[in-house]
């Protein structure tokens, strides 16, 4: 019964991580703004960060079950 609930997370975590690892690349790679009034490079740095975080915990959560 554990895993139905790890298995959710570890999915949204993933998708959530994935997809703004995706769009961060976009953004930079068009050299448009991640966020706005923001440094970019800080922005980019903060974006890609909050991503990979994302995606570990996606990881550690689909190794929980």
């Amino acid at each position: 019964m554990e895993s139905g609930p790890a298995i959710f997370a570890g999915t949204v975590f993933t998708l959530f991580g994935a997809g703004l690892l995706l769009w961060t690349g976009v953004r930079v790679t068009h050299r448009a703004p991640v966020a706005d009034g923001v440094n970019p490079v800080a922005s980019a740095t903060l974006a890609i960060l909050a991503a990979v975080v994302s995606l570990v915990l996606g990881v550690w959560c689909f190794g929980r079950f």
